[in-house]
């Protein structure tokens, strides 16, 4: 069984199922996946809990402040990745970038796999894109300042993120937008800032906020986010990564 820590943010979770499920479809309830989500949405704000200086703030933390912060969200995330250990997952996965900051203290301390999203996401690039080619990166000013992207990305390719102005006036008010269930607002809103990437030039732009996958594709089939040539859903991508792990 596939265990899913959700809640960050709740419609990211239910986004990854559906996706499982879509990809998964049987013709009969039994040809599905078998798959448990922890809608653990009471997790403190990972942004929030990521501090000023956030190079290496697992190994190296800073003050007393940011260390707190940083063991309160991992105490917190533990205790949702247990839940499924004692649900008989065999695996985990975290439908959440940001999460990620978090994905070396948490392998350490509970005994099962859990699916790097990051990772996967650089994997599926590399049969993609040419070395050194220009890849667009939209998330949110946590995930930016963790690195989660650059620690796969930077020794192969050049990242490409908005300018501080788009950032907070296009990408984070798309996710705040889907956050609140209005889809449709983040979809207008989120156009400038993919407007940016395209004009640098980057032959790829990920999606690496769970939620712009939502406010992307929220009004085109499933056909055309599977087609589409330049955005990498990680929701879409884990989930292959994770049904490959199932079947094994």
């Amino acid at each position: 069984m596939i265990g899913i820590l959700g809640g960050m943010g709740t419609q990211a979770g239910l986004d990854f199922c559906n996706k499982l499920a879509i990809l998964n479809r049987g013709k009969i309830d039994q040809e599905y996946p078998l798959f448990l989500l922890y809608n653990k949405a009471n997790i403190p704000g990972r942004p929030e809990s990521i501090g000023i200086h956030t190079s290496n703030l697992s190994n190296r933390l800073i003050n007393k402040k940011s260390k707190k912060k940083y063991l309160l969200v991992l105490k917190s995330l533990l205790k949702g990745c247990q839940l499924l250990k004692k649900s008989n997952c065999r695996f985990l996965v975290i439908p959440c970038n940001t999460a990620h900051y978090w994905y070396d203290d948490l392998k350490k301390k509970i005994n099962l796999p859990i699916i790097n999203m990051p990772k996967e996401v650089f994997n599926h690039t590399i049969k993609q894109c040419k070395k050194n080619s220009s890849v667009g990166l939209l998330a949110t000013e946590g995930t930016l300042k963790t690195g989660v992207y650059n620690k796969f990305f930077d020794k192969r390719y050049n990242l490409i993120y908005p300018e501080l102005k788009i950032q907070k006036k296009s990408v984070n008010q798309a996710i705040k937008f889907v956050k609140m269930g209005n889809v449709k607002a983040a979809n207008r809103i989120i156009k400038p800032a993919i407007d940016y990437l395209i004009k640098k030039k980057c032959k790829k732009i990920i999606l690496g906020c769970t939620e712009l996958p939502i406010a992307i594709f929220a009004f085109k089939s499933f056909k055309k986010i599977k087609t589409s040539k330049i955005f990498l859903d990680p929701n879409l991508i884990l989930a292959n990564a994770a049904m490959k792990k199932y079947k094994r």
